[in-house]
């Protein structure tokens, strides 16, 4: 029922409630029987045990699992008993499964909070008894009282207003407070933020007071609508987890398949049965990067660590990167792009514009001042501000410019005051004055002009007649269709004689008109122009007016000068299709007084055509939005706890801005996620090879399970983390988004890959031939594959600097990365060791090794890095002539 297009009395009628009754306590125990309480439903989650066994359905950790379950089998099968190595797997998928959950349990605090908004208690009216009783037990039909700074317990049709004004920012995302009229009827379908005879449920009474009809409780109220859209919604995969997701899943195709190729051949082959199994596990464990999980989730720690030095709090690992791929970024208007705090911005007067410090605006902003009831401490350009937002913001002018507005107040004592009210438009008080009384008033501009005879021109009185009249009255309208708020002031003489009460509001002076505006924020113009250039597009949702949010997208540069189709109010979104929305999308770039449901549509639809949307906002409105979107970023200062709860970033700094060096951050840690990648898989490949190659020459397992453990988790994943430090390239946001569908092996990596993983594969086969036949005994396997094992460490640890920049080690630094360093000089240390220290030698099955064969190790080890060297080399002098040859063509052009 749309309760805003029918009388109060009606509404009374049809709910069947009383004015000066109320609800008898046995019909509101009915009702609240019947409706249920008056609060938010929680979604019911998942017990923690179902989250943590979520976490074994990748592909990838069923691979490991079942190879962890053929090691168990074939240690049981010979007798040994060493478990080591299926415990090592274990324990590797279990800590990430832990680390999986604890990820995945972030608090899902939205409902929580928008609960803590709702009113504790509320007073209403039952059986002709004005009572105080817990909102819960508020019920449809109950009247209910409300004074200034009372929390409204439910949405409710007014019956009386007195003054009243409520904020409503948070639910409907306009800027300025909502003035309310009891008497109003408005058509149905009129936006929410435009009904200004309801009450909704969780806004703030700011000023006046009043009483009115419940109309709905708990879920039923727009606050509860937009907790079931919260519960209905599940945050997306982002781009991060999707392409990991398909990774894993390759891998551990490629793994199975590998692994039953080389078990069917070993049985061609007549290997025994239990040597089958063991080759098997080895290459299960090399083909599967066990340190890939880990890695990521260090990586994006590190990165989020950053970013909280930056201003951005990131509440969900994996959105850190999803912000490197935005293609969208859907910014609500009030809190996020501007300021959300009115601003006086332009001052005209008979004369024309004029700048606030001359003396004629100073004049007018005296007056002003005089006629509102904010106060104000201190001056200059911070003076601390209360009271209503269009009075603070006169007064803050005054105040700004040094005018001594709370002295005024004693020296000028007031009279009389007649407040503004929404028939009246104007506000009006007497002030005494050395000369004697004045009228002043301040009010709409086409009120206040009709009542004027004369306006203050170059410091004297001129008569107002139609010409000048029209001239103000185009002054005005030019202001207006800036979005400025115009407030016109103007003053009359009291005689003496006459009762303060009775002052005349005609023949006034017109002094000026006063424009103000909630300002966009002083960086965000830089950032959007930022987003544009780095192939984001910036779009503005909002429940403010078409006409203002047209014209901060203007000043923004988010829609450009003269666009008149770039923009779509609710009303005209709810008359599009879901085909029609899709096509409008490609060219609106404002979306004016929308609803909760027309944001979640928006960004939807967005989502749809393949974008990767980031959505920015503050209030309880935006929140559905957030959590739909890939990426949801809340404001930290001004953002409500539903805003923040639904959001995977939090701008601590409430800036536009921060969310572009958030994007900068998350494009690096793509490109270092991607390094990191490569250089696992490719070294994972060099471990495939080594083993199903040995298997193909029939010969011994060149590496044990634990070896290639030890490397993948130990060894590999110290490096793979310094790669994810890399410092980010300088024109990181000079180049368009990378795609969602685009491939971690897009651009021939895979081939880079294959051939990189070939060669360090060569080499440790390479390294085991020659232990087992050449510098140890006729057929020392124990001592090939020692030399196999340090020679795969050494080799990947090499490797991994290679992977540091496409440009050689030579051009970058080599030593320029401390963490690598690092990671160098720990994993170099941490291999020795094993090797040498005889208790952990004889658990990973290693022998001593003379000072040749650590030389031979030492040269295979650094092998393929000065190949690739050599390689990235011709690369770049291949890049420098082409770029000459093209200068030269120039030239020649």
């Amino acid at each position: 029922m749309e309760w805003h297009s029918i009388s109060g009395g009606e509404t009374l009628r049809r709910l069947s409630s009383d004015p000066s009754q109320g609800l008898p306590a046995a019909e509101a125990a009915r009702r609240l029987e019947k409706e249920g309480q008056n609060q938010l439903e929680q979604k019911k989650r998942s017990n923690l045990l179902l989250r943590f066994l979520a976490q074994f359905k990748d592909f990838m950790v069923i691979a490991l699992l079942v190879a962890a379950g053929i090691s168990a089998v074939t240690a049981l099968l010979d007798g040994s008993g060493e478990y080591l190595d299926a415990l090592i797997i274990v324990g590797i998928v279990v800590v990430n499964a832990i680390t999986g959950v604890i990820q995945e349990n972030r608090a899902e605090r939205s409902l929580e909070a928008l609960e803590k908004l709702s009113a504790p208690a509320a007073e209403v009216l039952r059986g002709g008894k004005r009572l105080r009783i817990p909102a819960v037990q508020v019920v449809p039909g109950d009247v209910i009282f409300l004074e200034t700074g009372d929390l409204v317990p439910a949405d409710a049709r007014l019956l009386e207003a007195v003054q009243l004004s409520c904020q409503e920012s948070a639910l409907t995302g306009e800027s300025t407070p909502a003035k309310k009229e009891a008497d109003a009827v408005f058509p149905a379908g009129t936006a929410p933020a435009d009904r200004r005879n309801m009450l909704l449920s969780s806004a703030v009474v700011l000023t006046g007071h009043g009483r009115a009809v419940v109309t709905a409780t708990g879920m039923d109220t727009h606050v509860g609508k937009i907790a079931g859209l919260l519960n209905r919604e599940t945050a997306p995969q982002t781009p991060l987890q999707q392409r990991l997701e398909k990774v894993g899943k390759q891998l551990g195709t490629g793994a199975v398949l590998i692994c039953g190729a080389v078990f069917a051949l070993g049985l061609l082959q007549h290997v025994p049965l239990l040597d089958s199994f063991l080759l098997s596990v080895s290459l299960a464990v090399a083909a599967i990067p066990e340190g890939l999980p880990a890695m990521v989730t260090v990586v994006l720690s590190l990165g989020v660590q950053r970013m909280a030095k930056q201003n951005a709090i990131v509440r969900r690992l994996p959105a850190v990167e999803t912000l490197g791929c935005a293609t969208v970024i859907c910014s609500d208007k009030t809190g996020t792009l501007t300021q959300n705090k009115m601003t006086v911005t332009q001052m005209t007067t008979a004369d024309g514009t004029r700048p606030l410090s001359e003396a004629e605006a100073r004049r007018v902003l005296q007056l002003a001042a005089l006629c509102c009831n904010a106060s104000v401490q201190g001056s200059g350009r911070r003076p601390v501000l209360t009271g209503e937002p269009t009075e603070t913001a006169i007064v803050g002018a005054a105040a700004e410019q040094r005018i001594p507005v709370m002295r005024d107040r004693e020296s000028f004592p007031r009279s009389f005051e007649q407040p503004f009210d929404a028939k009246r438009k104007r506000m009006s008080v007497v002030c005494r004055f050395p000369e004697g009384r004045k009228l002043i008033v301040k009010g709409a501009p086409d009120v206040l002009l009709v009542r004027c005879s004369s306006a203050e021109r170059q410091g004297r009185l001129v008569p107002m007649d139609d010409r000048l009249r029209q001239q103000i009255l185009a002054q005005n309208e030019a202001m207006a269709s800036r979005a400025l708020r115009v407030i016109a002031v103007a003053v009359s003489e009291v005689p003496e004689h006459t009762k303060s009460n009775l002052a005349p509001e005609d023949n006034l002076t017109f002094c000026g008109l006063i424009g103000m505006s909630d300002p966009p924020r002083r960086e965000a113009k830089a950032a959007v122009r930022t987003c544009k250039k780095a192939g984001i597009v910036p779009i503005m949702i909002t429940g403010d007016h078409i006409v203002t949010a047209n014209a901060v997208a203007r000043e923004l540069g988010i829609l450009e000068a003269g666009d008149t189709r770039g923009s779509l109010t609710g009303a005209q979104l709810d008359r599009l299709d879901d085909g029609a929305l899709k096509e409008k999308l490609d060219t609106c770039r404002v979306f004016a007084r929308v609803t909760p449901e027309h944001k979640m549509r928006i960004v939807k639809a967005l989502r749809e055509q393949g974008h990767v949307v980031a959505m920015t906002g503050d209030g309880v409105n935006d929140a559905p939005a957030l959590k739909a979107a890939d990426i949801g970023c809340a404001m930290g200062r001004s953002g409500t706890e539903v805003a923040k709860g639904a959001a995977d970033m939090i701008l601590t700094d409430d800036n536009f801005a921060t969310i572009v060096g958030a994007v900068a951050q998350g494009r690096g840690i793509y490109d270092n996620i991607k390094k990191a990648v490569h250089f696992l898989i490719s070294s994972n490949i060099g471990e495939i090879v080594a083993v199903f190659f040995a298997s193909l020459l029939r010969f011994p397992v060149p590496l044990l399970p634990i070896q290639l453990l030890w490397v993948n988790v130990v060894t590999d994943s110290a490096p793979a983390i310094a790669l994810g430090t890399e410092e980010l390239d300088k024109h990181i946001m000079e180049r368009p988004p990378k795609s969602v569908k685009q491939s971690f092996f897009s651009g021939a990596l895979g081939v880079h890959m294959a051939l990189e993983g070939l060669l360090m594969g060569a080499v440790t086969l390479l390294a085991f031939v020659l232990g087992r036949r050449v510098l140890g005994g006729p057929d020392d396997i124990p001592l090939g594959r020692t030399m196999a094992f340090c020679v795969l460490s050494f080799v990947e640890i090499a490797h991994a600097n290679n992977m540091r920049s496409p440009r050689s080690l030579l051009a970058i630094g080599p030593f320029s990365n401390p963490r690598m360093n690092f990671a160098n000089l720990l994993c170099v240390g941490l291999q020795l060791a094993v090797v040498s220290i005889p208790p952990l030698a004889v658990v990973f099955g290693a022998v001593p090794l003379s000072a040749l064969q650590w030389l031979t190790v030492a040269a295979l080890s650094l092998m393929p890095l000065a190949v690739m060297e050599v390689e990235k080399m011709a690369a770049a002098l291949d890049r420098r002539r082409r770029r000459r040859k093209g200068v030269r063509l120039a030239a020649e052009v």
